[in-house]
Protein backbone atom coordinates (compact mmCIF):
# COMPACT_ATOMS: atom_id res chain seq x y z
CA UNK A 1 0.00 0.00 0.00
CA UNK A 2 3.02 2.45 0.72
CA UNK A 3 4.26 1.90 -2.42
CA UNK A 4 0.58 3.12 -3.84
CA UNK A 5 0.76 5.89 -2.13
CA UNK A 6 3.78 7.13 -2.95
CA UNK A 7 3.07 6.66 -6.97
CA UNK A 8 -0.18 8.51 -6.16
CA UNK A 9 1.69 11.43 -4.48
CA UNK A 10 4.97 11.64 -7.11
CA UNK A 11 1.68 11.63 -9.93
CA UNK A 12 0.17 15.19 -7.99
CA UNK A 13 3.23 16.33 -8.26
CA UNK A 14 4.10 16.07 -11.37
CA UNK A 15 0.34 17.10 -12.20
CA UNK A 16 1.13 20.18 -9.88
CA UNK A 17 4.01 21.22 -11.10
CA UNK A 18 2.71 21.08 -15.02
CA UNK A 19 0.02 22.72 -14.30
CA UNK A 20 1.87 25.60 -12.28
CA UNK A 21 3.61 25.48 -15.55
CA UNK A 22 0.48 26.17 -17.86
CA UNK A 23 -0.31 28.63 -15.13
CA UNK A 24 3.20 30.66 -15.25
CA UNK A 25 3.24 30.50 -18.98
CA UNK A 26 -0.76 31.34 -20.14
CA UNK A 27 -2.81 31.65 -17.70
CA UNK A 28 -1.00 34.71 -15.41
CA UNK A 29 0.46 36.77 -18.78
CA UNK A 30 -2.88 36.11 -20.57
CA UNK A 31 -4.59 37.35 -17.34
CA UNK A 32 -2.74 40.52 -16.72
CA UNK A 33 -3.19 41.43 -20.97
CA UNK A 34 -6.83 40.98 -20.52
CA UNK A 35 -7.01 42.98 -17.44
CA UNK A 36 -4.66 45.82 -19.38
CA UNK A 37 -6.83 45.94 -22.10
CA UNK A 38 -9.85 46.44 -19.50
CA UNK A 39 -8.23 48.80 -17.55
CA UNK A 40 -5.24 50.55 -19.23
CA UNK A 41 -4.27 52.69 -16.23
CA UNK A 42 -3.33 49.06 -15.22
CA UNK A 43 -0.03 49.22 -17.91
CA UNK A 44 2.79 50.43 -15.67
CA UNK A 45 1.61 47.26 -13.41
CA UNK A 46 1.06 44.44 -15.54
CA UNK A 47 4.79 43.43 -16.16
CA UNK A 48 5.96 43.26 -12.02
CA UNK A 49 2.83 42.05 -10.75
CA UNK A 50 3.02 39.24 -13.63
CA UNK A 51 6.78 38.13 -12.29
CA UNK A 52 5.91 38.13 -9.07
CA UNK A 53 3.14 35.70 -9.85
CA UNK A 54 5.75 33.56 -12.17
CA UNK A 55 7.79 33.52 -8.76
CA UNK A 56 5.45 32.79 -6.84
CA UNK A 57 4.45 30.03 -8.61
CA UNK A 58 8.00 28.52 -9.51
CA UNK A 59 8.81 28.70 -5.08
CA UNK A 60 5.52 26.46 -5.40
CA UNK A 61 7.14 24.27 -7.55
CA UNK A 62 10.62 24.42 -5.73
CA UNK A 63 9.12 23.05 -2.58
CA UNK A 64 6.99 20.12 -4.97
CA UNK A 65 10.59 19.20 -5.85
CA UNK A 66 12.02 19.04 -2.63
CA UNK A 67 8.83 16.81 -1.58
CA UNK A 68 9.52 14.55 -4.20
CA UNK A 69 13.30 13.81 -2.63
CA UNK A 70 11.78 13.78 0.93
CA UNK A 71 9.16 10.72 -1.10
CA UNK A 72 12.40 9.52 -2.54
CA UNK A 73 13.89 9.42 1.28
CA UNK A 74 10.76 7.64 2.81
CA UNK A 75 10.47 5.01 -0.09
CA UNK A 76 14.28 4.13 0.89
CA UNK A 77 13.51 4.47 4.23
CA UNK A 78 15.60 6.92 5.13
CA UNK A 79 13.77 9.90 5.91
CA UNK A 80 15.04 10.05 9.39
CA UNK A 81 18.21 11.31 8.15
CA UNK A 82 20.37 15.01 7.91
CA UNK A 83 19.34 14.54 4.06
CA UNK A 84 15.92 15.07 4.80
CA UNK A 85 17.10 18.32 6.68
CA UNK A 86 18.45 19.90 3.51
CA UNK A 87 15.24 19.21 1.78
CA UNK A 88 13.06 20.46 4.41
CA UNK A 89 14.97 23.51 4.79
CA UNK A 90 14.49 24.18 0.89
CA UNK A 91 10.70 24.03 1.79
CA UNK A 92 11.31 26.25 4.18
CA UNK A 93 13.41 28.77 2.16
CA UNK A 94 10.52 28.64 -0.29
CA UNK A 95 7.81 29.33 1.78
CA UNK A 96 9.61 32.18 3.05
CA UNK A 97 10.19 33.61 -0.40
CA UNK A 98 6.59 32.97 -1.44
CA UNK A 99 5.82 35.10 1.72
CA UNK A 100 8.11 37.93 1.53
CA UNK A 101 6.47 38.34 -2.42
CA UNK A 102 3.58 38.59 -1.09
CA UNK A 103 4.42 41.35 1.45
CA UNK A 104 5.84 43.35 -1.46
CA UNK A 105 2.84 42.53 -2.65
CA UNK A 106 0.55 43.42 0.30
CA UNK A 107 3.05 46.76 0.98
CA UNK A 108 2.87 47.85 -2.65
CA UNK A 109 -0.86 47.98 -2.56
CA UNK A 110 -0.81 49.72 0.95
CA UNK A 111 1.57 52.76 0.00
CA UNK A 112 1.14 53.33 -3.74
CA UNK A 113 -1.43 54.84 -5.59
CA UNK A 114 -2.63 52.09 -7.57
CA UNK A 115 -5.23 53.01 -9.90
CA UNK A 116 -8.89 51.43 -9.67
CA UNK A 117 -11.91 50.71 -12.17
CA UNK A 118 -14.70 51.36 -9.42
CA UNK A 119 -14.90 52.90 -6.20
CA UNK A 120 -11.58 51.24 -5.08
CA UNK A 121 -12.82 48.02 -3.07
CA UNK A 122 -10.87 46.20 -5.76
CA UNK A 123 -7.67 47.27 -4.31
CA UNK A 124 -8.52 46.78 -0.78
CA UNK A 125 -9.56 43.76 -1.66
CA UNK A 126 -6.65 42.24 -3.06
CA UNK A 127 -4.74 44.23 -0.47
CA UNK A 128 -6.86 41.90 2.49
CA UNK A 129 -5.94 38.61 0.26
CA UNK A 130 -2.47 39.55 0.18
CA UNK A 131 -2.19 40.36 3.84
CA UNK A 132 -4.00 37.13 4.62
CA UNK A 133 -1.57 35.52 2.19
CA UNK A 134 0.98 36.72 4.11
CA UNK A 135 -0.86 35.46 7.32
CA UNK A 136 -0.76 31.98 5.97
CA UNK A 137 2.89 32.34 4.44
CA UNK A 138 4.17 33.16 7.74
CA UNK A 139 1.96 30.46 9.55
CA UNK A 140 3.22 27.77 7.46
CA UNK A 141 6.67 28.76 7.74
CA UNK A 142 6.72 28.70 11.49
CA UNK A 143 4.86 25.45 11.09
CA UNK A 144 7.35 24.19 9.11
CA UNK A 145 10.35 25.26 11.18
CA UNK A 146 8.74 23.14 14.14
CA UNK A 147 8.68 20.09 11.79
CA UNK A 148 12.09 20.52 10.33
CA UNK A 149 12.83 20.29 14.74
CA UNK A 150 10.85 17.26 15.12
CA UNK A 151 12.55 15.90 12.15
CA UNK A 152 15.99 16.43 13.82
CA UNK A 153 14.97 14.95 16.91
CA UNK A 154 13.46 11.90 15.02
CA UNK A 155 16.78 11.60 13.01
CA UNK A 156 19.26 12.29 16.56
CA UNK A 157 17.48 9.67 18.00
CA UNK A 158 17.27 7.20 15.26
CA UNK A 159 20.77 8.16 14.54
CA UNK A 160 21.86 7.17 18.24
CA UNK A 161 19.64 4.10 18.31
CA UNK A 162 21.85 2.70 15.49
CA UNK A 163 25.31 3.01 17.14
CA UNK A 164 23.61 1.53 20.11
Amino acid sequence: MQRLSLLVLRAGIVAAVLLGLFGQIVVIPTTAADEVDRFPPYAPLAVPYVTVAILGVACVQVALGALWMLLSLVERGTVFSSRALRWVDLIIGASVAATLLTLGVAGHLALASVPSPGDGMEVLGALGLALAGVGAGAGLALLLVIGRGLLRRAADLQGAASTT
